[in-house]
């Protein structure tokens, strides 16, 4: 049994985990250390920069120049907030303007290590592959760590509104960032699947209102959590039931009132204590197979304040005004087709240009490495100013 349930934790972290696997424990090191104040102006403002590395595979060149940055963004109840992330441009002799790529990874997990800036100097990083494929192409990307990944503080994992702000304010840090050599007027595209998928339907959803200042042509999503409360019951008890506990880690982090620690019993505190310090493959496996009910007093999601929060994530609820490239694995075993469709359903309602993909074939982590090169190749024709096939 022991057996069946490693391997069967094992395949989430292949399928959400597209990152780096750090060894339990080693949470709290350089990345955790704390950044410069938030003494910057406005969202997006560069705090701090430093050189680093972009490498999709240890010491793997890759033509490119890359800076660690701590920049200004905003929390879901709108408080200043210092993000870190890493900007990526390739060196490839081009003069003048080139389009801009803001990145959200999936699920890394929640410790502090986790970070992709942690990852991409030592090539472990697995979803660098795919950014890889951004920078050949002659973009600059942008790659948030999201709030509270890599930062004091815990991780927002799941909090859309946060997460959405990251990624506008990480592309608004690009274009302010010297050395990367980009301008105002620069072209921009949202991109990212699973977590990535939620952070980047929401900076879609909230281009408009948050960060109008910036020429965004299109957004590329999949996997989309869009539901939190469907997502959580779909996943109780099931191998991908970490998932569901690092999600409540993430909501505690951004709504502390929601005390988070009153519903957990013993065995439920030392889980997410361990989850804490942990990447998705540890939290995959300490988590599988793990009900809310068996590490609880009593379940939060009955809870009216839960449910609140968990619907104020939910994606859908504003037409993003720029076209999108949305698409699901029809056997997604761990975010359910239908959540990712309604997301299309919602959208179209509200008046939005949706390009709509099924992946008729695979499961969760199969919609990313099929779809990432046809999502690219959209992106790239919004770019081009090429005209827009919605299908609502």
């Amino acid at each position: 049994m022991h057996t069946r349930i490693s391997r069967r934790a094992w395949a989430v972290v292949a399928a959400l985990g597209l990152s780096a696997v750090v060894p339990l424990g080693t949470a709290h090191a350089e990345q955790g250390a704390a950044p410069p104040e938030v003494s910057a102006a406005s969202p997006g403002d560069v705090v701090s920069s430093a050189p680093s590395a972009f490498h999709p595979l240890p010491g793997q060149p890759t033509g490119t120049r890359a800076w660690k940055i701590h920049y200004r963004s905003t929390t879901a109840e709108g408080a200043p907030s210092t993000v870190s992330g890493t900007v990526i441009v390739p060196q490839d002799g081009r003069k003048g303007p080139r389009p801009l790529i803001t990145y959200a990874v999936g699920t890394v997990g929640v410790g502090d290590q986790c970070a992709p800036s942690a990852g991409f100097p030592r090539g472990t990083t697995a979803e660098a592959n795919l950014i890889q494929q951004l920078t050949l192409r002659g973009w600059a990307v942008a790659v948030t760590d999201y709030e509270g990944l890599g930062t004091p503080g815990d991780h927002t994992y799941t909090v859309g509104r946060a997460a959405g702000q990251a990624m506008l304010d990480a592309a608004r840090a690009a274009i302010r960032l010297p050395e990367a050599g980009l301008g105002a007027d620069t072209p921009v595209g949202i991109m990212g699947y699973s977590q990535g998928g939620q952070a980047s339907s929401w900076a879609a959803e909230l281009h408009g209102s948050y960060a109008p200042d910036l020429d965004v042509r299109g957004t590329a999503t999949g996997g989309v959590p869009g539901d939190l409360e469907r997502v959580a019951r779909f996943n109780d008890g099931s191998y991908g039931s970490g998932l569901v506990f690092m999600a409540a880690i993430g909501q505690n982090a951004a709504f502390p009132e929601l005390r988070l620690d009153s519903y957990l019993n013993p065995v439920g505190k030392a889980l997410v204590g361990a989850l804490k310090n942990s990447c998705v493959a540890d939290g995959a496996v300490l988590g599988s197979f793990k009900t809310i009910d068996s590490m609880t007093t009593s379940n939060p999601l009955h809870r009216p304040d839960w449910q609140r929060r968990l619907r104020e994530s939910r994606v859908g609820t504003t037409g993003p005004d720029a076209p999108v490239y949305l698409y699901h694995a029809l056997a997604d075993e761990l975010i359910p087709y239908g959540v990712g469709r309604q997301v299309r359903t919602d959208w179209c309602a509200r008046g939005a240009t949706v390009e709509w993909h099924t992946v008729p074939v695979g499961e969760h982590v199969s919609g990313v490495i099929t779809q990432s090169p046809h999502a690219a190749r959209w992106l790239a024709d919004r770019f081009a100013d090429k005209p827009v096939r919605g299908d609502c």
